[in-house]
């Protein structure tokens, strides 16, 4: 288990602190399944990049269940080449930036590449499940899409709903993926924090040659985490989350807890930011 420094030690950490605190990097590896459990809202993030034979998703020890999703619900987005994921019997295609929901009592699913030589790259993300609802299947092009942002504030963006009230029923999760357009860096300012759910953010299709500067801390004591292709930042209902590329990017955002809806956020105040 993962567990995240609080506000008070996060204000002395250095640079390396708190990368260890809330950086999860590593998670897509050729041809292997890997998870890392977190304390935020005990959720469960994965990196399934599957090279040949297909992967499947067993629950490991420390899960204490008969099948990974005895107990929990996972949303999964494919960030790399066309892949499936097989669940239950039933075959889903996942093209890039589809996502697919399933829920509590899903027993058996595998991941598979349509080509190993340009694998999917699976991102899975999984709360505990109070509830169980239907499996969905969400094309990229069948989310539910706001235009966000303005030219003159370098954060014209694409907000994309995969699972959400209203759109896919879920228990807790609410997930969906923010692209922005050429020429713009900036998302989520003016910044805000969640009282009453987290979020992690994986952040993909960075070139190498670039970086993002995810902001987080208190309010009025932000830090900055450098992000890199692949990496996720965990972010506690304290903390900002918001991001300056060197170029525009992607991320996958991702929340669990008390409350789905959408708006319930705590808006910070650009002069109260420090």
């Amino acid at each position: 288990m993962h567990y995240l420094p609080g506000p008070e030690q996060t204000r002395r950490m250095t640079t390396e602190e708190l990368r260890a605190g809330f950086l999860v990097p590593g998670l897509f590896q050729a041809g292997a399944a890997t998870l890392r459990f977190v304390e935020l809202d005990r959720v469960v993030l994965g990196g399934i990049v599957p090279a040949g034979d297909g992967i499947r998703l067993e629950a490991p020890p420390e899960m204490a269940a008969e099948f990974f999703l005895e107990r929990r619900e996972a949303g999964i987005l494919n960030v790399g080449g066309a892949g499936r994921v097989t669940a239950d019997g039933t075959e889903y295609a996942m093209a890039n930036r589809d996502g697919l929901y399933l829920g509590r009592g899903t027993r058996e699913i595998v991941f598979h590449s349509d080509d190993p030589a340009a694998p999917a790259r699976f991102y899975l993300v999984s709360y505990p499940a109070h509830a169980s609802f239907p499996a969905a299947h969400v094309p990229q092009e069948e989310a539910d899409l706001t235009e966000l942002g303005t030219v003159e504030q370098a954060n014209q963006r694409r907000l994309r709903k995969y699972f959400h009230p209203g759109g896919v029923p879920t228990a807790q999760l609410v997930m969906g993926v923010t692209e922005l357009q050429a020429g713009s860096v900036w998302n989520t300012m003016p910044a805000h924090t969640h009282a009453r759910r987290t979020e992690v953010y994986l952040y993909f299709d960075v070139p190498e040659d670039a970086v993002v500067f995810h902001m987080m801390g208190e309010p009025t004591e932000t830090r900055h985490l450098v992000m890199r292709d692949g990496d996720v930042a965990l972010s506690p209902g304290w903390s900002i989350h918001s991001g300056c590329g060197t170029r525009n990017y992607t991320f996958c955002w991702a929340m669990g807890g008390e409350n789905q809806v959408f708006s319930d956020m705590q808006g910070v105040a650009m002069a109260d930011l420090r």
